[in-house]
């Protein structure tokens, strides 16, 4: 399962999903994470530019292109909870500290094993 959370330079959550300047793509499965890239996506600059649907559709583009299964960030505004469900992506929020140690945990709430 691909799983994205926003994440600091250092790999930590990073507050809010909207204006996340970067985001982490992690591939886990069977409680391990086999796989992590972080894209410099520039949300936190963008986020502004233009209208609210504008935005949705850059987060919702990045997340297709990269076939994106999950999200799990620390909170997110309701308009993008809603556009994140009618996919079909899951989102877990409340995601704090290190942010592998959340996907793992995002990752055992949406397989049902948490």
């Amino acid at each position: 399962m691909i799983i994205a959370v926003p994440v600091t330079a250092d790999d930590r959550v990073a507050y809010g999903w909207g204006r996340a300047p970067r985001v982490a793509l992690a591939a886990a499965a069977d409680g391990a994470i086999s796989t992590w890239q972080v894209h410099d996506v520039g949300w936190d600059m963008l986020h502004d530019e233009g209208t609210e649907g504008a935005h949705h559709a850059r987060v919702v583009r990045f997340l297709k292109d990269n076939e994106v299964e999950a999200v799990t960030a620390e909170r997110m505004g309701d308009p993008m909870v809603r556009t994140l469900d009618s996919m079909g992506i899951p989102v877990v929020l409340g995601a704090t500290g290190d942010a592998r140690t959340c996907v793992l945990a995002a990752l055992a709430v949406v397989s049902g094993t948490a």
